[in-house]
């Protein structure tokens, strides 16, 4: 018997999510994150579950985990001094960007300040011409200058990105090479190695946050290893990617941009599982912990993925799951500014000193303390019983406004968590209207330690149709890093149009895409057993500016059927925009390749069956909607399925809790996972 572990690395917990191999049952467990020690929570989960659950780190057979360790570099602006050099004559690639305005309502908004300044940017004499032909020969002694320049500067890494080397890549390795020659203590980076896409700013800039993160993901990812060993776990661990998979970790130190979205990804794949397995055709998936609230749309139980996401407030263009980040987490603080006005986040108090209540120093109050003064937390455990709630620690932190704004703590506290509520359905509200979808017309499923906590509360705003909570939503994080599969994105610009003639050009690339896909997954992954692919391709209209992504049938391939390949197009533009041109001449800009290994999933169990409303483990006052009422509290371990109960009422268990305001209605499902629908939609 083995046993496969998922791990969730946040700002305030540590998610452990253990998959027994024979049975498929999923056990839990949270600790507190250590940010001023990488891996130090890895050696004090791995030895508390053998405490619990008396699992043997010698037969840990598979161990994969998620961090936030690059996105917080890259929002906090701790990375890499870097120099980047580029094509002579394109020294302003950064700041010239795509010209587009941070807020398009917004005339005085201004585009974040690049990570590598323009004083740390140097032209190199060299070109190529579009087909990759070249018109002026590689300088070297230009590439020389150029780097005497960057380390006097303080250079402590250099990107080199030249213009269409996504189609000729010998100039920028023929300057990587001298670079290496010339200061190997310097990490260099070429673009078309990281990501080779047509567009020098997409191109550049993706290369440019995988250099200024790569040192602090290496060392984090180092560091990580040697705790598992320490730990007694030996098999080498594996990192989620941006794009819903995982890799391993070697891999991840090289390709650190393949991982930036790592922790946010895994939460949206286990969601995604939870929204197949209730057969929800339409979901929003809610992750709140301690530092952030971060939302995804889920159809028909698959993520959905984009191209352009941002990182804090700069974007990549490589594959990933399309994640926003709309609010405050559960450690956020809450403030009152200069004129007097309540604000809630964006600082935190994250696992150390942490909220007011979990007694480990804090001193101003957060969301959490918040809802510990309205009764809300602090009915069970907390975090596998590592926290205690001190509700008067609380509601001393939470006072310090009340004083302030003149109101009671209760009032104060209620409004916290209102002011955070808006702040999200603000936020979500853009995100839907962006995707042309209608909040009331999904379910939400809300997860980690805050999720179920805050999600009614959004949901009832939204009006929408129901509200999930998972089974064990304070670690779905993890088990989704638990069951992700094995996947890597495969690009090769062609930039053509399409014709009968160019079809057999088509097939010779997508076969080496094939290949390096299948060396991939067997050679680097170790993995026998069976494999899927999914080919794309981005095309466009002649004329058009922009493409977009047409899914291609492996047989349209193999036949070369060059009348079925216009129409994956036409049909992708006829569902995006609502008309297509089926006479139009189109253009193929890239091929696209996705590979993909299956993982063990885990194992739904059904719980025992039981009728009418639950017994309630005891009965509270709790501040809500402007006044105290009286709430069962209710324990999740006995809930059993199809039992029922209205709101308010609060349901604790070891990795969260979870809220149902009033007017609200619990089913509980075949699953144990709570089914909330609000009082009128029962009557309906």
């Amino acid at each position: 018997m083995g046993y496969r572990i998922g791990v969730d690395i946040g700002g305030s917990f540590t998610d452990f999510a253990v998959l027994n191999e024979e049975t498929l049952q999923v056990q839990a467990l949270k600790v507190f994150s250590r940010p001023d020690e990488p891996g130090a929570e890895v050696i004090t989960g791995v030895k508390t579950l053998t405490e619990r659950y008396g699992i043997d780190p010698a037969e840990v057979t598979y161990f994969t985990h998620g961090t936030t360790v690059g996105v917080n570099a890259v929002i906090q602006r701790k990375g890499l001094k870097l120099a980047l050099f580029t094509t002579e004559g394109f020294s302003d690639v950064l700041e010239l960007g795509r010209l587009k305005l941070p807020s398009m309502f917004n005339l005085l908004s201004k585009r974040p300040a690049p990570l590598v300044p323009r004083e740390m940017v140097f032209g190199i004499r060299e070109r190529l011409f579009r087909d990759g032909a070249v018109d002026e020969p590689l300088d070297l002694d230009s590439v020389a200058e150029a780097l005497a320049l960057a380390k006097k500067a303080g250079a402590e890494g250099v990107v080199v990105s030249f213009l269409h080397s996504y189609r000729n890549a010998a100039h920028e390795q023929a300057a990587c090479d001298l670079i290496k020659t010339l200061a190997s203590e310097l990490p260099v980076f070429s673009s078309a190695k990281i990501w080779p896409i047509v567009r020098e700013f997409e191109r550049t800039t993706t290369a440019i946050i995988n250099g200024y993160v790569q040192p602090r993901v290496e060392h984090y990812l180092s560091s990580f290893q040697k705790a598992l060993k320490l730990a007694g776990v030996q098999p080498e661990p594996r990192v989620t990617k941006s794009n819903g998979g995982v890799m391993t970790a070697e891999q991840a130190k090289r390709e650190c941009v393949q991982m930036i979205l790592s922790g946010t990804a895994s939460g949206v794949i286990g969601a995604a599982f939870v929204a197949k397995e209730c057969d929800v055709p339409e979901c929003m998936s809610l992750d709140i912990g301690g530092t952030s609230a971060d939302v995804a749309l889920i159809v028909n139980g698959e993520p959905q993925y984009g191209i352009g996401e941002y990182i804090g407030e700069h974007q990549i263009f490589i594959p990933s799951v399309s994640v926003t980040s709309i609010g405050d987490g559960g450690g956020s603080i809450a403030w009152v500014d200069s004129l007097g006005v309540l604000k809630v986040g964006p600082d935190s108090a994250g696992s150390s000193p942490g909220p007011a209540c979990f007694g480990r120093g804090g001193e101003r109050p957060t969301i959490t303390d918040a809802f510990a003064v309205c009764g809300i937390v602090g009915q069970g455990e907390i975090g596998f019983n590592a926290v205690k709630v001190d509700v008067e620690r609380a509601r001393t932190a939470v006072g310090t406004l009340a004083t302030v704004l003149n109101q009671t703590i209760e009032e104060t506290a209620e409004s916290i968590i209102n002011i955070a509520v808006s702040g999200m359905f603000a936020k979500v509200s853009g995100l839907v209207t962006r995707f042309g979808v209608d909040p009331r017309s999904m379910a939400m499923l809300p997860f980690g330690g805050a999720g179920p906590m805050m999600g009614a509360l959004l949901a009832r705003e939204l009006e929408m149709t129901e509200i999930i909570v998972p089974l064990v939503p304070g670690v779905l994080s993890a088990m989704g890093g638990l069951i992700a599969d094995l996947k890597n994105d495969f690009i090769k610009t062609v930039y053509e149009d399409l014709e009968p003639e160019t079809v057999e050009t088509l097939q010779t690339e997508y076969r080496r895409l094939r290949r390096t896909a299948i060396n991939w997954l067997r050679e680097e992954q170790d993995y026998r057993g069976e494999e899927q692919y999914v080919y794309t391709a981005d095309m466009r209209y002649r004329g058009q500016s922009y493409e977009i992504e047409a899914v291609i049938d492996e047989k349209v391939i193999e036949a070369g059927d060059f009348q079925a390949l216009r129409q994956a197009f036409h049909d992708a533009h006829e569902k995006l925009y609502g008309h297509s041109d089926p006479e139009a001449s189109i253009q193929i800009v890239n091929l696209r390749l996705v590979v993909s290994g299956k993982t063990p999933q885990p194992n739904m169990p059904r719980i025992a069956e039981g009728t009418g409303s639950p017994d309630p483990v005891k009965t509270v006052d709790v501040w809500s909607d402007g006044a105290h009422r009286k709430t069962p509290v209710y324990r999740r371990a006995q809930l059993l399925a199809n039992q029922e109960f209205s709101g308010p009422a609060i349901v604790t268990q070891d990795d969260t809790t979870t809220f149902v305001p009033q007017h609200m209605h619990v089913r509980v499902d075949a699953f144990g996972n709570l089914r909330i629908t609000s009082s009128a939609a029962q009557k309906d």
